[in-house]
């Protein structure tokens, strides 16, 4: 190939291009043109060389060739040569060396890419002749550029401690080329590198080797290669900062001014204060201590001493010492004289021509008044000071509340209890592996219950509680009579009784018109549970303490100038009532709010915790309302009623009412698979005949707090322990039994009560349990006095159903202190709140707020749009019927957010609100004197 023949002229072999033979013959050209062609004995050289290409969807891609000297150059494709009408070619000369440089190109398409099979990619070089032969260019690969949609593995969010390790992992779509890959956070670029500590693993992971609180945020992996960009799920990444405590401040003074009191010192959690869902600080943060002040010693005055000789006055004296006993620690002097004198000659003897007596009694006087009026002033000072120092004795044990002045508390001394703040531990809980607090000898951290004057104050007057027996009475009408008199708009003080004894229609006495006539029906009890306060306009809230159960007393819905004494309650007659349809169950405490002939202008938020498993449709509920003996339907929580308004939540049914009476949630299964929640606790005590003896108790009740409380307060009575963390446990209603066992007793250290090991409650007792709470008791003995731990395992389980054991692990010694089990549960007494302090939203905000959504706005900022941002999406039809809707939904919000609230949710509803004002509304909003406050809230104007 490329031979020279001696002839006229000299020819190339016979090209097969697509098979068609083409002969070339190149005819001997003059000296001058092989002269330009570089005929002087060198082969091409390449000046461009054909480079690797992508084929980017459907459009073809151009591959070019460059060569000097060249007579021809021609494309040769995955081993076949390139016909000649595919190429395009062009020749020009080089301007400094004057040799014509050839350039060929060809195009490339999709199609003859995807037709191409073969153990490699689709490839192209070019070949160049010239007079001495021919060279080859490097292989061109071409390829079809793509980008998968899905990534391999998405970032996954996490959380991290401060100076913790951030590794988020990202593997992009299979793409050709292989895509880049880029990092976002909060969707702007992340520099990686820039300050050393976030740096990338493999070019994909992302690696921030100590997180700040300045690297939280919202991270996005982003692919890409020439084809297109794919962006992956978005990881949230929190760092977190752990609670530390402060230091200890000193401790306190003591309490008592004289005696054994109680000092206390606390801690904070702000060292650092937990942040972003870091853990709470483990432990306690109020200490308290005995401490035992040294009483003072007032002074005594000891024996007098002989008289004295009779001197040449004519007196004689005596004496005596404040030594019996000695004033000590700020005790008082001895009151009266240390010495005396008196005439020992029978006022015979003179002094200057004057009777000894006449002459003395002036000295004698003044000494007798310095002596009377010390004595009156040192009087005085001590009444003062037993005053004031009664006053702080009572200010001090309320301060400490009834954990202090309870005698077994300080008789006992005081224990130790730790449990970690992060979690919803039960305050009834104690755990005997718990070590106690080195730092002083004895503590007591049981948090502080402060008792209500005003129901102390209705306890103690039982009588007005109580049911009235007789109607006419002189002794209560008298009563009547006065407080009405006392405060002629204000329902009778202290004469507010169960709802059971009063007829619906009975009107209480309001602005004096009417005196309290209750109608008393067969059952009479006094209720358990009650919450009495007086309310005026302002509004409050009743809270039964520990039982899920608080009434809402919206602002403004009692008249000026007009007080109602309002109450809540729950009966002990409840428990043991059932509804009259045997196909329906209790699913929360039956609850009385009253007076009857109770006026509001909008109606009461009432919230009522329930047992009922509502995460699938498996129950019909519903809330019924006691007439008389009967119990009559008021509406199914799903149905849409102008009456009244049913929220219903997980635990808790929230409730807008406008007549007073006794209400209850009953409901009805539609399945067996509708179940309830059962909540499960074991208590233990010695056996009081047995001192080798010790009782496990299981309780089996319905997940209600009142349902519990009543458990718990029986288990105090009898010092009963809680030895596990409740648990909750599913009920369902497909007439199953439960059965409840011990397990893993230590049989060389135990006995048990045979044929007791497990015991069994039939479905009717257990689906009905709010009768009465479901008991069984494991009695064990230990075979010695030394055997102080039992640790054993309770299964309760149903049948064919979901079983929960309860780990135990517990001391069976009593406690040497004697300090009494720790409950909280039966130590508060009702509380209550008036005024603005009962709520979360000011009061001018919350008339702002109704003011502007319950007028109507082109924008369609109205009270429908206020309920659907707060997700009240349902049953808009009875807001609509009020007065003032907005204001009855922020009624609706406070009962929802009573416990745990702030101000996030409502603030974010009015944010996005705000976004659709228009520029002149926020403008004049702006102008508010409110501002200010609406600002402090985070809201949107």
């Amino acid at each position: 190939m490329g031979q020279f023949s001696g002839g006229c002229c000299w020819s190339f072999p016979i090209l097969v291009l697509l098979g068609l033979q083409v002969p070339v013959t190149l005819a001997r050209a003059p000296r001058g043109e092989a002269l330009q062609h570089g005929q002087s004995g060198t082969l091409p050289r390449f000046l461009e060389e054909p480079i690797d290409a992508y084929i980017i969807k459907s459009n073809p891609i151009k591959l070019r060739c460059q060569a000097r000297p060249a007579l021809q150059i021609f494309f040769k494709c995955n081993g076949e040569w390139v016909h000649q009408s595919q190429h395009m070619s062009q020749e020009h000369t080089d301007v400094v060396t004057g040799l014509k440089i050839r350039e060929v190109m060809i195009n490339v398409s999709r199609q003859q890419v995807e037709d191409f099979h073969g153990p490699e990619d689709y490839w192209c070089l070019c070949v160049a002749w010239s007079h001495l032969g021919t060279s080859k260019s490097r292989k061109a690969s071409v390829r079809i550029a793509y980008l998968r949609k899905n990534f391999e593995q998405d970032p996954q969010g996490t959380e991290v401690p401060l100076n913790g390790m951030i590794v988020l992992h990202c593997r992009p779509p299979e793409g050709v080329p292989v895509a880049e890959v880029e990092w976002l956070k909060n969707e702007e670029p992340l520099n990686v590198g820039d300050d050393g500590m976030i740096s990338k693993k493999g070019d994909h992971d992302l690696i921030i080797s100590e997180a700040r609180l300045s690297d939280s945020g919202n991270y996005t992996c982003v692919a890409s290669n020439i084809v297109a960009k794919r962006r992956s799920g978005t990881a949230m990444v929190v760092v977190y900062v752990n609670g530390g405590w402060s230091s200890w401040t000193d401790w306190s003074a003591c309490n008592v001014r004289c005696g054994r009191g109680v000092q206390k010192r606390s801690r904070t959690c702000t060292n650092p204060a937990p942040l972003n869902g870091g853990a709470l600080c483990e432990g306690m943060s109020v200490q308290k201590s005995t401490c035992n002040t040294v009483c003072p010693v007032d002074g005594g005055w000891g024996e007098w001493s002989e008289w004295s000789v009779c001197s040449s006055d004519c007196d004689r004296q005596r004496s005596r010492e404040c030594t019996a006993p000695e004033p000590k620690h700020g005790g008082r002097l001895c009151d009266g004289v240390a010495l005396a004198a008196e005439n020992c000659t029978g006022g015979l003897c003179t002094q200057n021509r004057k009777l000894l007596h006449d002459a003395k009694p002036q000295g004698v006087e003044r000494t007798s008044d310095v002596a009377l009026y010390s004595g009156l002033a040192a009087g005085v000072v001590t009444v003062v000071l037993l005053i004031i120092a009664v006053t702080l004795y009572r200010r001090s044990q309320s301060e400490y509340g009834v954990d202090v002045i309870d005698s077994s508390a300080l008789t006992g001394g005081f224990q130790s209890f730790s449990f970690k703040t992060s979690r919803q531990a039960n305050p009834l809980l104690i755990n005997s592996s718990m070590q106690p607090d080195l730092t002083v000898s004895r503590t007591y951290t049981s948090p502080i219950c402060f008792q209500d004057s005003i129901d102390k104050e209705l306890m103690a007057e039982h009588a007005l509680l109580d049911p009235l027996p007789d109607l006419k009475a002189k002794g209560a009408t008298e009563r009547a009579e006065y407080h009405v008199m006392a405060h002629p708009q204000t329902f009778p003080r202290g004469l507010a009784p169960d709802y059971r004894e009063v007829a619906v229609g009975t009107t209480l006495g309001r602005r004096g018109k009417n005196l309290f006539t209750p109608r008393v029906f067969q059952t009479l009890s006094r209720p358990l549970h009650k919450a009495t306060a007086v309310f005026g306009h302002a509004g409050g809230r009743l809270v039964v303490p520990n039982t899920g159960i608080s009434l809402l007393v919206p602002h403004g819905g009692i008249a000026e100038d007009t007080t109602w004494e309002m109450y809540m309650s729950i009966n002990q007659e409840d428990s043991s009532t059932v509804p009259e349809d045997g196909a329906e169950i209790f699913l929360s405490p039956a609850v009385t709010y009253g007076p009857p002939g109770l006026d509001l202008s909008c109606p009461i938020a009432m919230t009522i915790a329930h047992c009922a498993e509502v995460a699938a449709d498996n129950w019909t509920i519903r809330l019924k309302r006691q007439i008389q003996d009967r119990w009559e339907e008021v509406m199914s929580v799903d149905e849409e009623t102008t009456s009244c308004y049913c929220l219903l939540e997980a635990q808790r049914c929230h409730l807008l009412l406008e007549q007073p009476g006794r209400y209850v949630l009953v409901g009805e299964t539609l399945n067996q698979e509708a179940a309830k929640r059962l909540r499960l606790a074991v208590f233990g005590s010695p056996d009081p005949s047995n001192s080798l003896g010790f009782t496990l108790r299981v309780y089996c009740v319905d997940d209600t707090p009142y349902a519990f409380q009543q458990v718990a307060v029986g288990e105090r009575s009898r010092g009963g322990r809680l030895l596990e963390e409740p648990k909750i446990m599913l009920f369902k209603g497909n007439a199953f039994s439960l059965q409840v066992s011990i397990q893993d007793v230590p049989r060389l250290l135990w006995s048990i009560k045979p044929f007791t090991t497990c015991q069994e409650f039939s479905f009717s007792q257990v689906w009905a349990s709010n009768r009465s709470p479901l008991q069984c008791a494991f009695s064990l003995e230990r075979y010695s006095l030394s055997t102080s731990q039992l640790s054993c395992k309770i299964s309760v389980r149903q049948v064919t159903g979901e079983e929960q054991i309860l780990q135990i692990y517990a001391s069976v010694v009593e406690n040497e202190n004697g300090v009494a089990p720790f409950f909280t549960q039966s130590d508060c007494t009702i509380t209550s709140q008036t005024g603005s302090k009962a709520f979360k939203i000011p009061s001018s905000i919350r008339q702002r707020i109704s003011a502007t959504f319950d007028t109507a706005n082109a924008n369609g900022k109205d009270w429908q749009l206020l309920a659907q941002k707060l997700h009240i999406e349902r049953n808009l039809g009875y807001f609509a019927c009020q007065e003032s809707p907005s204001s009855v939904i922020l009624s609706l919000w406070e009962a929802q957010h009573q416990d745990f609230g702030d101000l996030d949710s409502l603030a974010s509803a009015l944010e996005e609100i705000g976004k659709v004002q228009s520029p002149r509304e926020a403008a004049t909003l702006s102008c508010s004197k409110e501002d200010s406050e609406l600002t402090k809230l985070g809201l949107p104007w």
